[in-house]
This record gives structure tokens, C-alpha cells and sequence, in this order.
């Protein structure tokens, strides 16, 4: 293992950066996470939702960003190995897609739990 350095780890965080930058360049779904995210925002800033409900869409927001990732670094490492159709490397995207599909979809369920309490009124 090599000496620690602060120049190793500044460019650690440039990395990810990109990756961040790649992520939402390159995939459609990010586009779409991307403008739920801002509407999440607003959202529970013109509702003044309390900070227990910013701590649940903050994990919502990011278990779909996570999921979304690594779907697409699943999707990258697959097609450099073969761009040909092949059956495992087809289920593994599958899967990686269906973790996508899970997080989106409790992201809604934790969203419903927030913000619907904010828009009826209490009986």
C-alpha cells in the first residue's frame, strides 16, 4: 500500500466527479432522476417539511442515485466484456436494472408518505 497523499485523494474526488458528469450525460434515466431530484427539493422546501422528512427523502433520493450507478457501471463493465448477446451478462443487467426499479419505486412510496400529509387536510 502506498503513502497517503492529498493529491491522491483530491484526485479521487475528480474521479467521481466525472463519473458523476458520465453518468448523467449518458444514461436517460438520470435525466429523469436529475429532474425529480430539484422538484424533491422544492418541494419540501415550499412544504417546510420537517427535518425527520428531509432525512427520508434524503435517503430516497440516494438510494435511486446509488441504484442508477450502479446499474450503469454493471451496464459499462458488461458491454466491454462482449457486446454480443449473451445470457448470464443479459441477467446480470436485468438485475442491476430491477435494483433500479426497487429504489424508484420505495423513492415514491417514501415521497407519497411526505408529501401527501402536506397536501390533505388532516381529519
Amino acid at each position: 500500500m502506498s503513502a497517503f497523499s492529498i493529491s491522491r485523494r483530491f484526485k479521487s474526488f475528480v474521479y467521481a466527479f466525472q463519473g458523476a458528469r458520465t453518468l448523467v450525460r449518458t444514461q436517460h434515466n438520470a435525466w429523469i432522476h436529475s429532474v425529480v431530484t430539484v422538484v424533491v427539493i422544492l418541494g419540501g422546501v415550499s412544504c417546510h417539511i420537517s427535518r425527520q422528512e428531509w432525512a427520508m427523502l434524503i435517503f430516497a433520493v440516494t438510494i435511486v442515485w446509488i441504484t442508477e450507478a450502479l446499474n450503469t457501471a454493471i451496464e459499462f463493465l458488461a458491454d466491454e466484456v462482449s457486446e454480443d448477446r449473451r445470457d448470464r451478462i443479459g441477467k446480470a443487467k436485468d438485475v442491476s436494472a430491477f435494483a433500479v426499479l426497487v429504489g424508484a419505486v420505495a423513492a415514491i412510496a417514501i415521497g407519497g408518505i411526505v408529501f401527501i400529509p402536506h397536501f390533505l387536510p388532516v381529519k
